[in-house]
């Protein structure tokens, strides 16, 4: 007989989840410490309404990251959101020309808001790029997927970071957690 309760999984699903949380944002909290004055850029790759109605106000709420570019398929778009954002012409990129983004010092962050179909090619090439990558879930539409983004953004020397359903909270919380500046302790405002 099977001893392994669903209490059991839930407790540890939400341990490691909170892990995985943790984790990413001391990491991000090292590179910031590293530049002090200046903010970590997040590119948005895909604008529905999740990045529309629910990021791009989060970062307009933090201290040590903002919504420094944008990657749309929609030009009426990219002008609505480079007027609401004052985002430069330089930090806008549509699904052709992404991969120019890696000569983008201002995008240090991409975060990926695409269909889930999408998530393995533009994480892949965000890696490539050299830009750490936030993942919307599910990471991808299979584990050989999972395997060969983890695998290129080990390679590719950036973290990974798949979005565990916490992350608007998360970058609103991103300046307390690295306003110590690479101290290691979370931080109250």
């Amino acid at each position: 007989m099977n001893n392994y309760s669903r209490r059991k999984f839930i407790y540890q699903l939400g341990a490691g989840a909170g892990m995985l949380m943790l984790s990413p944002l001391s990491r991000w909290q090292n590179a910031v410490a590293s530049r002090p004055g200046k903010k970590m850029g997040i590119a948005l790759v895909g604008l529905g309404s999740y990045a529309t109605y629910q990021l791009a106000p989060a970062l307009l709420e933090t201290q040590n990251c903002e919504l420094a570019g944008i990657v749309t398929g929609t030009a009426e778009k990219a002008v609505k959101w480079q007027e609401r954002y004052k985002i430069p012409d330089k930090n806008i990129y549509n699904y052709g020309n992404f991969d120019a983004i890696a000569d983008n010092d201002a995008i240090d962050i991409v975060y990926v808001v695409l269909p889930n179909s999408m998530h393995h090619e533009y994480v892949i090439r965000a890696a490539k790029a050299g830009k750490h990558v936030i993942c919307e879930k599910p990471m991808a539409v299979s584990m050989k997927e999972c395997h060969e983004m983890i695998d290129t953004c080990r390679k590719s020397g950036v973290r990974l970071v798949p979005n565990i359903g916490c992350w608007t909270a998360a970058i609103r919380g991103l300046g307390i957690c690295i306003s110590n500046r690479g101290s290691g302790s979370m931080a109250s405002e």
